[in-house]
């Protein structure tokens, strides 16, 4: 009913998990991921367990391939069970049992692997592989180009589609940097998951996501300035204007702005803007301007 790909990048050091199923609130069950340990999808009669049981044998010292056997020997009903675990040096390995629905298999790669269960046939994983290997950019991009393929007309899961989930760890990736979950975001019941969390992803790349070419940071002068003021001063962050500088009070009405917002990550002193902040800002406006209080100050 599902269909998965696990993977780690050895130039960044991270490892995902991205995965679609006819099934609510797959990203509960299919992920797992700890940085410098390894990434685990445990699907079709999924064993739960297999997941922090998997990571703590890896944690452990052991390899993909001898916690993969260590965990189908001692299940009874590993036949029914399909699982692919990678390590943070690469080694990867999957398993797909003899009792899972057809169509069901996996293709192990390099440093990646993915797999199904009852899939239209197995031209989904296959397609799945190939755009992983041929997709650009971080591994966030790649496991989405590869989830995306498994998901096109004609192919995917036999039954339909329900939930999708994507979740890449990196050490220090999260919001301010306090654990390592770089990108945990699901769609747990959706006519078309798979775009859904696409469209998910970009909201969170603009906002989270510290990777944007530096070749964006505009200036703020010119006609950007005066869009700006113009979104600010009818959102009322800004109450009066000079004409043609960007002076103190622009920089602080915009900086209330980022912050009501939720785009604090990307905030620049330097009277500079992500260009992906200011498309926003000229397509969505944005929340406006709200009287934030700290508890200490009532």
């Amino acid at each position: 009913m599902t269909f998965s790909i696990v993977a780690f990048d050895e130039n960044t050091g991270d490892l995902g998990v991205a995965v679609q199923s006819k099934f609510i609130c797959v990203g509960a069950i299919v992920p797992w991921a700890n940085v410098k340990v390894g990434a685990i999808a445990t699907q079709a009669m999924a064993n739960v367990s297999y997941g922090p049981m998997g990571l703590d044998m890896l944690r452990s010292g052991l390899g993909a391939k001898e916690v993969l056997q260590k965990l189908i020997n001692a299940d009874e009903e590993k036949e029914q069970r399909q699982v692919a675990i990678i390590d943070a040096k690469g080694e990867v390995d999957a398993f797909t049992g003899k009792e899972c629905f057809e169509w069901a298999g996996h293709i192990i790669g390099d440093a990646f692997s993915v797999q199904g269960n009852i899939l239209i046939s197995e031209e989904t994983v296959e397609s799945m592989a190939k755009a992983y290997e041929t997709a650009t950019g971080d591994l966030s991009d790649k496991l989405l180009a590869s989830l995306s393929a498994g998901g096109s007309e004609g192919m995917g899961d036999r039954r339909g589609k329900q939930s999708a989930s994507l979740l890449v760890v990196r050490e220090g990736g999260s919001y301010g940097g306090y654990i390592d979950r770089l990108v945990d975001i699901r769609v747990d019941e959706h006519i078309e998951p798979i775009k859904e969390l696409k469209r998910i992803f970009d909201i969170y790349d603009m906002i989270f996501l510290t990777r944007e070419n530096p070749e964006n940071l505009f200036k703020i002068e010119g006609e950007i300035m005066t869009n700006i003021k113009s979104v600010l001063t009818d959102l009322e962050y800004l109450q009066g204007s000079t004409q043609n500088e960007w002076a103190d009070s622009e920089n602080k009405a915009l900086e209330a702005w980022f912050g009501i917002n939720n785009f604090e990550n990307k905030w620049n002193p330097d009277s500079k803007i992500w260009k992906s902040v200011y498309d926003y800002m000229m397509v969505e406006k944005g929340t406006p301007a709200i009287s934030l209080r700290k508890m200490s100050e009532l």
